[in-house]
């Protein structure tokens, strides 16, 4: 899958949600490594385990997930001759008690939920391990018992270390006015006491160490030295004994180096699918049919980042038709529906169970290709129409029979009559190529193609007609309106202009008043100037009225003309009419340049191409930047502003 369209599809966004519930080191490393998978058999497994740990969270089963404090650590020591503290093997002995719990609990749910109470089957007990840990170690400290030889010198330890404490405790009764405070010390392990300076030659010992004010020096006794000797020689055959100990268990541990590994992996296993079903849960997901002929049938679904709120999408595809056009008018849903269906087919290829009502099918795709939103770059001066042409050229490159392709707003960013001309091209490319496409558009003619074209199909996002508002629903096998007789009526044009604009909509639609002559144009009731013989189209200055000829014995374009630019051979869109000067700004491939009109000639008159409503914002500016514009015109937004290049 190209990392573009899974970005534009938010399917990382799907797979950071999932890692949000991850409470494991492991977990979170095999969550890492999800991607689609092409292999049915191998999504139906994923999904057959995480629906059953679905039912099984669904009933209020809570699975007992090891404990991995400690232990991802304690693994990486393993093997290079550390040796394991009495900490570290605590955390060891922890993680080995709860991967019995998990055990015995799946062992319970075995009926209701087989596969995944199997996976336990694999896990080792490791009772050796755990016993020789918790009969030498307790609460993080080696017991007494844990050698016969680490008990006999920890009673030689408390002997001695009585010995002293009575000496000391003579020799400060003896010296009692020598001392500066009746009180035992240490200074580096060794037993001191705080005698007074002047006193110092009254008690044989060295003196180890002096208050800062020098009115205090700190005897060790001579008398007692000898017996702190003795405490600390025990005390390092007692260090000597536990390091010993700690080295066995660590030894032991090493041996089962592997079978904790596995139970590593398992609960790791378990968490990523725990993780995966409270999701499921969280937007009502559950598996669906899956197939290898391209066919997409979705009831019911949304799309999983909209809320329970959101209308739910029923749409098909890909059975006797494997293109459908989908159409309506702006915010209505069409781009949505288009990341509805290629997110729920990754997610399901992921093992994912999607948000869509039983009965709901979906195809496995070697592909999946998405060219959604506006990618224009100004570092790179790369333009919106530049953007989706780079799109289609990689979706181009790697389309197939197993491809599903995601296309959003056709035939926009460039001249309209170019671009629909290659948006049909590119759709008949890839209806040959077998590919399952999804796409949006505006313009009639690309619903006319799908409407007549076999293996094609169109649809519409609904429209309430009484209060102009969008429904969010996509009904299937009618190509959708802009809308824009119902609205104007609304708003009170009248009957009359209406009735000719459904007219002139109709001829365009039929692909008639293409000629030369003005014959879409035939039976209007123009203005008594004009019928004699004028033609606003025709761009021909003797056919003008005489009143207008004063201007000049020029054409007179207007916003969303086509010109002919001789010195470029290219075409272009008026976008806005000449200043003073006679420079005037034209629309070519995507950029805005200053041309004077006398360089440029009548081409096509804009009348033909756009209904009488038409925005021509489509035309001009980004997606981006419309969005921006209808947000701006709702509220108020601290902030939000729409930068424009010079010229615009």
């Amino acid at each position: 899958m190209r990392e573009h369209s899974l970005i534009k599809l938010e399917y990382h966004r799907a797979l950071d949600t999932v890692r949000q519930y991850l409470v494991t080191y492991p977990g979170r490393k095999l969550a890492e490594r999800l991607q689609p998978s092409t292999d049915r058999v191998t999504i139906r497994a994923r999904m057959a385990e995480t629906e059953e740990t679905r039912k099984l969270l669904s009933k209020g089963a809570q699975p007992p997930l090891p404990s991995l404090e400690g232990v991802e650590e304690v693994m990486a020591l393993l093997g290079t001759g550390y040796i394991l503290s009495e900490q570290q093997l605590g955390c060891l002995a922890r993680f080995i008690r709860s991967c019995g719990q998990l055990m015995k609990f799946m062992e319970a749910k075995s009926l209701e939920a087989s596969v995944v109470a199997s996976y336990s089957a694999s896990m080792y007990e490791l009772d050796g391990l755990l016993r020789s840990i918790e009969t030498s170690i307790d609460r993080g400290r080696i017991v007494d018992g844990a050698s016969a030889e680490l008990g006999k010198v920890r009673k030689r330890i408390r002997i001695a270390e009585e010995k002293l404490h009575r000496k000391l405790e003579a020799l400060m009764a003896k010296h009692s006015s020598h001392l500066q405070e009746r009180l035992v010390s240490q200074r580096g392990g060794r037993f001191v006491l705080p005698i007074k300076k002047e006193y110092r030659k009254f008690i044989r010992g060295a003196v180890l160490d002096e208050s800062s004010s020098g009115q205090t020096v700190f005897v060790e006794p001579e008398e007692a030295s000898s017996l702190a000797e003795e405490l600390q020689m025990l005390r390092s055959e007692e260090n000597r004994e536990e390091m010993r100990i700690l080295a066995g268990l660590t030894e032991e541990a090493e041996t089962n180096r592997q079978e904790l590994s596995v139970n590593i992996e398992t609960v790791g296993h378990y968490d990523l699918l725990i993780a995966k079903a409270r999701w499921a849960l969280a937007i009502d997901g559950r598996p669906v049919e899956l197939n290898e002929e391209g066919i997409i049938e979705l009831k019911g679904a949304r799309h999983p980042f909209l809320g329970a709120n959101a209308v739910p999408l029923n749409v098909k595809v890909g059975d006797d038709y494997r293109s459908l056009l989908i159409t309506g008018p702006n915010t209505g849903g069409k781009t949505i529906a288009l990341k509805t269906v290629g997110l729920l087919t990754l997610m399901a290829q992921t093992g994912l169970l999607v948000p869509a009502e039983e009965g709901s099918r979906l195809a496995v795709f070697r592909q999946v290709e998405a060219d959604i939103g506006d990618d224009q770059n100004l570092d790179r001066s790369l333009s919106t129409f530049s953007a989706h042409l780079t799109n289609l050229i990689g979706i181009l490159s790697e389309a197939g029979r197993a491809t599903l392709v995601l296309l959003d707003e056709l035939a926009t960013g460039t001249d309209p009559g170019e671009g629909v001309g290659l948006s049909i091209a590119v759709l008949e490319e890839l209806h040959r190529r077998g590919s399952v496409v999804l796409a949006t558009t505006h313009f009639n003619e690309i619903k006319q193609f799908a409407r007549v074209t076999p293996g094609f199909r169109n649809a519409r996002m609904a429209f309430d007609e009484e209060s102009l508002r969008p429904l969010y629903r996509l009904d299937m096998g009618e190509a959708g309106d802009s809308y824009a007789f119902v609205i104007a009526r609304k708003l009170g044009v009248e009957e009359k202009i209406l009735r000719r604009a459904k007219e002139i909509a109709e001829r365009l639609q039929a692909g008639r008043g293409k000629t030369e002559d003005g014959a879409l144009f035939e039976g209007a009731e123009l203005p008594p100037a004009e019928a004699k013989g004028s033609s606003r189209s025709s761009g021909d200055p003797a056919r003008r009225p005489a009143a207008n000829r004063e201007e000049a014995e020029e054409p007179a374009f207007k916003v969303g003309d086509v010109v002919w630019i001789p010195n470029l051979k290219v075409t272009g869109v008026v976008f806005k009419l000449h200043d003073e000067r006679g420079n005037m700004i034209v629309q070519v491939k995507g950029q805005k340049l200053r041309i004077n009109r006398k360089r440029v000639k009548p081409y096509i008159d804009g009348s033909r191409l756009y209904p009488q409503d038409y925005d021509m914002d489509i035309v001009f500016d980004t997606i981006a930047n419309r969005k921006l514009r209808k947000q701006m015109g709702k509220r108020h937004v601290q902030g939000l502003r729409i930068e424009r290049p010079p010229g615009d």
